[in-house]
């Protein structure tokens, strides 16, 4: 009864996976190869364009950004600046980022010579990889992370985890304990067999990198799953700052007349951090409120999320909030790494290429798994089997 009972359960969850694999194989496939090409892509955007990201020292100081900003707009009409990336490196040049027109378009970024705001390039591969973050994230379905693709492409990766669960459960051998018979595939048989070898062997090694790449893109794709999780591993008043959606406003003043600028946030800053930071990225208010973000790298970091965190009013320069890598509980450094452990960049350069050839072999699966499906079809009976008789694995 048992036994009959666990094949019945397993021609369903056969089903299941069928179905689900079907509808979302282009799909998935298509998320998996952008994330594969975005593996490396600070690499490649930072070999595109080292002709423009050094400049030559000088004897005089660097100026201010606010400075740097007026300049640049004196120079040619680039739009709004919205966010400046500044190093503790003479030789680096100051990275300048546009907020959108009013058409919906942002205007390329730019990097400008820190010492009399010379323009120096554009950079280059960024509109590039900007459209394929958009496919992997949104689909490029309009609204960006506020519109519908979001939602979509996580429901994708719920139906990824269905297909990876119900997968491993009907791909369990007789005997488990045996390495050969979960790894090894069989490359001397030909046709269906062949496909179905590939299919699970294959499907049993990358398994493990895509459970991580699922369960961490949910955290990006929907707010009750993003909220579990700082739940799960945060303190309670992280949490409570992570769930509090109002900006961020500096207390004592009303809403400032005139555009905001750097200079007093950015001298808050170094007086509140001196020499210990590498590069500093800093970020005007998106809407109301005058609190500039400002997120520091130390100059050991070696991974984008282990940064310090800082609001600053831009008005009486007060700092607002500070959160440090280091006073972080291993919990909060988790959620901290959900962007590194996303794309295998938590444990160096080789985790990034397992995952990005793991990216590569989706679709590898997805045309296994039609092979299978279509030769099922052509080997059926006129009779339909009763479904405590299909075999698992088929």
């Amino acid at each position: 009864m048992a036994a009959r009972l666990g094949h019945t359960i397993k021609a369903i969850l056969f089903q299941v996976h069928s179905v689900v694999g079907l509808v979302l194989a282009l799909l998935v496939s298509l998320i998996a190869l952008t994330g594969a090409i975005m593996s490396f892509e600070d690499e490649i955007v930072h070999h595109l364009n080292a002709d423009i990201m050094q400049v030559a020292p000088r004897q005089a100081p660097a100026l201010m950004p606010d400075a740097l900003v007026a300049r640049l707009k004196a120079a040619q009409d680039l739009g709004k600046v919205s966010a400046v990336t500044l190093s503790s490196d003479p030789f680096a040049a100051v990275h300048v980022r546009f907020g959108r027109d009013e058409q919906g378009g942002r205007p390329a970024s730019l990097y400008v010579d820190p010492y009399d705001a010379r323009v120096l390039g554009s950079l280059r591969g960024e509109a590039f990889f900007a459209t394929v973050r958009q496919l992997h994230r949104w689909l490029l379905i309009p609204g960006d992370g506020k519109g519908w693709g979001r939602p979509i492409t996580g429901t994708i990766a719920l139906g990824l985890i269905v297909m990876l669960v119900s997968g491993l459960v009907l791909r369990w051998p007789r005997r488990a304990d045996s390495v050969k018979m979960w790894l090894k595939p069989n490359l001397g048989l030909g046709g269906r067999a062949l496909h179905r070898s590939l299919h699970t062997v294959i499907g049993t090694w990358v398994l493990p990198i895509y459970l991580a790449m699922t369960l961490t893109g949910l955290y990006f794709s929907f707010e009750w799953y993003k909220d579990g999780v700082t739940w799960l591993l945060a303190r309670p008043h992280v949490t409570a700052a992570k769930m509090t959606t109002k900006p961020l406003r500096a207390a004592g003043h009303a809403e400032p007349a005139s555009p905001i600028g750097f200079d007093r946030a950015w001298t808050a800053f170094q007086r509140e951090e001196g020499d210990r930071f590498s590069r500093a990225l800093l970020t005007l208010p998106a809407g109301p409120g005058a609190a500039i973000r400002i997120r520091s790298w130390g100059k050991a970091s070696l991974l984008e999320t282990t940064r310090d965190e800082f609001r600053i009013d831009a008005i009486t320069g007060q700092l607002v909030s500070a959160e440090r890598y280091a006073d972080k509980t291993f919990g909060e450094t988790i959620i901290a790494a959900i962007y590194d452990i996303h794309r295998g960049e938590i444990i160096g350069w080789p985790g990034k290429l397992a995952f990005m050839i793991a990216a590569i072999l989706m679709p590898l699966f997805a045309v296994t798994g039609i092979l299978l499906y279509l030769s099922r079809r052509r080997l059926r009976r006129p009779a339909q089997p009763p479904l405590g008789r299909l075999v698992p694995g088929e």
